[in-house]
């Protein structure tokens, strides 16, 4: 029997971080190399479908694709745990694995195809997909495994989660000084401590990698992937470590 619940793990914050930054780079990267595609959220894909069904926007098919394309992988990534029948750093190896895969993939069509002078050439619309493909694996492996962890790819709702935590960390600094010796008031603090130094590293992460994609696109064009690459060959082989650890 499919088993109907993850259990999700309490990971170093190292790795959320090089999750956004990986995120970030290849957002970047997808923005200048397929006609300001953001690849990492399908938030504008949505306004870009409105726009197809209303006929007032009829020039680009990966926007309205992104929307299926996004989900599907969301979908997948929850069964493929689910097939995989394990969960903890062995499930969590396979799902950074098979984003990895993906990565590589979009690497070699972006390869193949670069320069792409036409959003809708198949080999353009290929290596979006798969780019989109890999970033809706990663937002789902995020939600579905790493314990307390906010998204790695989409910064809107973080930004409004980090300006909450900042206000309530100011709130609970200010307890701490007038109930110094209060355990509730001390154990309050450390944890919204906690979780604003967390998603603030994800989103420095994340704009650690638009500037690093942006300037690694300019100099290298889409080889500067390579450095993506070897981000997620790393967490992969140290997911691999912790799972043979255990």
């Amino acid at each position: 029997m499919l088993p109907l619940t993850v259990q999700p793990l309490a990971v170093p914050r190292m790795l959320p971080a090089c999750l956004g930054f990986v995120a970030g780079f290849i957002d970047a990267c997808t923005f200048f190399a397929l006609f300001h595609l953001f690849v990492a959220q399908v938030t504008g894909s949505f306004v870009v479908a409105g726009g197809h069904f209303s006929g007032l926007d009829e020039t680009m098919l990966v926007p309205v694709l992104a929307i299926p394309t996004f989900f599907l992988m969301g979908l997948g990534t929850r069964l493929l745990l689910a097939w995989f029948g394990r969960t903890g750093w062995t499930a969590l190896t396979a799902a950074l694995a098979v984003e990895l895969a993906l990565v590589v993939a979009f690497f070699v069509v972006g390869i193949i195809g670069a320069p792409f002078v036409d959003a809708n050439t198949p080999l353009a619309v290929v290596s979006s997909l798969l780019g989109i493909s890999a970033m809706g694996v990663q937002s789902a492996l995020v939600r579905l495994l790493m314990r307390g962890v906010a998204s790695t790819n989409v910064m809107t709702t973080n930004t409004t989660q980090l300006a909450i935590d900042a206000a309530e960390w100011l709130i609970a600094s200010h307890c701490k000084r007038v109930m110094p010796d209060d355990p509730g008031v001390q154990a309050d603090y450390a944890a919204i401590r906690g979780r604003f130094t967390g998603l603030f590293s994800i989103m420095a992460g994340f704009l650690g990698g638009t500037i690093g994609g942006a300037l690694g696109y300019r100099w290298f064009g889409l080889s500067c992937l390579i450095g993506a690459i070897a981000i997620l060959a790393g967490a992969v082989g140290y997911c691999a470590w912790r799972a043979i650890q255990r």
